[in-house]
């Protein structure tokens, strides 16, 4: 799998959020937080994540339906394994432990995480 530009994702975003869109439906999700982006420039999107295997489409005449090929859970694990990879020697446990150090997860949600994580063995 491969890393997607910030654009890329904000457009997967969006995607896995409608389940299923056109070019248009992805400007009106967009144009209700900045500015209107030109249809091309979505469009441009679209296919290059088309084309990389993260979305697929259906066509209606010239116009594209796209969906999501990969899950937004399945592209969490990556970056998420990627940044641990990247970032903390490949270890889950310093990447929480910099987390918890660096006050961005504190005790408490450390506590839920590992009764979480007791419940699903």
């Amino acid at each position: 799998m491969k890393r997607l530009t910030k654009a890329e994702e904000e457009i997967m975003q969006i995607v896995w959020k409608l389940e299923r869109c056109t070019v248009r439906d992805i400007i009106e999700e967009i144009a209700k937080v900045q500015s209107k982006p030109p249809h091309s420039t979505i469009s441009s999107i679209a296919r290059i994540l088309d084309d990389k295997g993260f979305l697929g489409h259906k066509a209606y005449g010239r116009t594209y339906e796209y969906f999501a090929l990969i899950s937004k859970e399945a592209y969490s694990r990556f970056t998420l394994t990627k940044l641990a990879s990247d970032y903390f020697g490949g270890s889950m446990n310093r990447l929480v432990s910099f987390l918890v150090k660096d006050d961005a997860l504190d005790k408490g949600e450390l506590n839920t995480l590992l009764d979480q994580l007791d419940e699903e063995e």
